[in-house]
């Protein structure tokens, strides 16, 4: 069915994990703003002391996967149906937490979260795939 023929309760849970990833990535973007001015790094600097370079990478590591995830959340919404792809998209959100706290701390301990995320990056994509297979 062409998306333009889709009710817009349909896809209520995929829009709302949409919102959830979005809000993830602006919570790094808001950290990483903090570290600049905590650590007074002047724009358009990238080099810092370690807490600035940490909130930065957690936030460019963050924006880097945001088309791994909404790309794959929409087409497994279309293909398998919403709820499957908002749980992968709020797997994906709570491993991005995960991953930024264990970073943010010390960048060995991100390694759970990265993972995670890349999981349910991988289920979305499989779940496309099953959804069009089943088609």
């Amino acid at each position: 069915m062409p998306l333009f023929l889709l009710s817009e309760t349909i896809m209520i849970l995929s829009a709302w994990a949409t919102l959830a990833v979005l809000g993830v990535y602006f919570w790094t973007w808001a950290n990483a703003a903090r570290a600049r001015a905590r650590y007074d790094v002047p724009a358009p600097s990238m080099d810092g002391p370690e807490g600035f370079l940490r909130s930065q990478r957690v936030q460019m590591n963050t924006l880097e996967q945001l088309p791994l995830v909404l790309v794959p959340l929409w087409l497994c919404a279309l293909y398998l149906g919403d709820p499957w792809a908002a749980a992968g998209g709020m797997l994906w959100c709570a491993s991005r937490v995960l991953y930024a706290l264990g970073y943010y701390r010390d960048p060995a301990k991100r390694e759970a979260g990265f993972v995670l995320g890349m999981l349910a990056c991988a289920a979305l994509i499989g779940g496309t795939v099953l959804g069009l297979v089943l088609r």
